[in-house]
């Protein structure tokens, strides 16, 4: 899967670098064919490679991408005005353009914010406050030490529970960060549950980041984190808390359990059920099965503008971000505390959760 995935970024690249190098052939005198391509071809070898080496191959076409779709825009507007000669204008535009987006997305992605949700039911007895992160990814835009400063203004919050929603490490989070960052989930004074992600056990080999599933869930245990694996645990007598497995089980051979059987099972089930579910890809089955609240993430809240709500488009996800209702069962989609390979978000911004559950008046 990997292997045609880098292959596919590679061609993605080339296409890149050819297209980047059309629009600045635009830029040189026309004196037959080769002379403007050849010249156009040097600043777009150099931003791709100052691009690749900055910030990796997925930004660098990220960028690409969109300063050719902002340059070809700015390009028809100019010859709407009738200015179709504006060659330089056009480029200038277009670079100052793409580069105020991007710094926008970079910034959004880089600056965690707090999002509050207040929910109420008849099955509480009294109040309960959950502080909740997805998509911490490790490594990618803050270190496994950093994560410290977040998880404070977490516990600031006097959280009854804290809650990990998946991918909390990377396919490229290396095992010191990960043992870092295990280290100061252990310095919370709540207690902590976490579910595997599609990345937490690593698309690669062990021996590309160094450690395996088993591992990572031994530093989450030795920090007093409690891991659940399709298991259902009591919060209080009028809460109880549904970890799930996370869908990409299904593709490695382990099937993970229905949610109809999940509801089912453990103690107090006629409680308020929290279910923690990383992919938002079951929510017909989740309302069926009577749960009151799902906690996902996974879709880094569509990532960028206009490719944001694509996975609900190609029927993917169910929710790409924020909080819908099926039934009596209510879903909560993070945008994530960090990001995958993308240094940038543009349709949200990076999040931590503090849920407030309330009695109905």
């Amino acid at each position: 899967m990997w292997t045609l995935f880098m292959i596919a970024l590679a061609l993605l690249l080339a296409a890149a670098f050819l297209a980047l190098t059309a629009l600045f052939a635009r830029l040189f005198p026309a004196r037959g064919r080769i002379r403007p391509l050849a010249l156009g071809a040097i600043p777009a070898a150099w931003m791709i490679a100052i691009l690749t080496l900055t910030m990796g191959m997925v930004n660098a076409i990220v960028c690409a991408l969109n300063l050719i779709a902002i340059w070809g825009i700015v390009c028809l507007l100019l010859r709407l005005i009738r200015r179709p000669r504006a060659r330089f204008l056009s480029a200038a535009l277009a670079i100052a353009i793409t580069a105020g987006y991007l710094a926008f997305g970079w910034v959004s992605a880089h600056r965690v914010q707090r999002e509050y949700y207040l929910l109420q039911s008849p099955k509480l007895a009294s109040p309960m406050r959950l502080a909740v992160f997805t998509d911490s990814h490790i490594g990618t835009t803050f270190s496994g030490k950093g994560l410290a400063p977040y998880l404070n203004r977490m516990q600031d919050e006097k959280p009854d529970a804290v809650l990990i929603v998946g991918d909390f490490v990377d396919d490229d989070t290396s095992r010191d960060e990960m043992l870092d960052a295990c280290a100061v989930l252990g310095a919370l004074d709540c207690p902590v549950y976490y579910v595997f992600g599609n990345h937490d056990k690593g698309y690669y080999d062990d021996a590309r980041r160094g450690y395996g599933a088993a591992e990572l869930v031994s530093a989450l245990e030795a920090a007093g984190v409690t891991v659940l694996e399709d298991e259902a645990v009591s919060l209080r007598g009028d809460v109880r808390l549904i970890g799930r497995n996370d869908l990409s089980e299904n593709h490695r051979g382990n099937a993970r359990a229905e949610i109809a059987e999940l509801a089912q099972t453990g103690e107090n089930a006629g409680a308020f059920t929290i279910v923690m579910d990383h992919q938002p890809a079951d929510f017909d089955a989740e309302a069926a099965a009577g749960v009151d609240l799902v906690l996902c993430g996974h879709t880094h809240g569509g990532q960028m503008i206009p490719i944001n709500h694509v996975g609900e488009w190609l029927g993917i996800n169910d929710l790409v971000y924020g909080l819908e209702t099926r039934g009596n069962t209510q879903f909560i989609v993070s945008s994530g505390i960090s990001d995958w390979a993308l240094q940038f978000k543009t349709g949200c911004h990076s999040e931590y959760l503090i849920v407030d559950l309330q009695p109905e008046e």
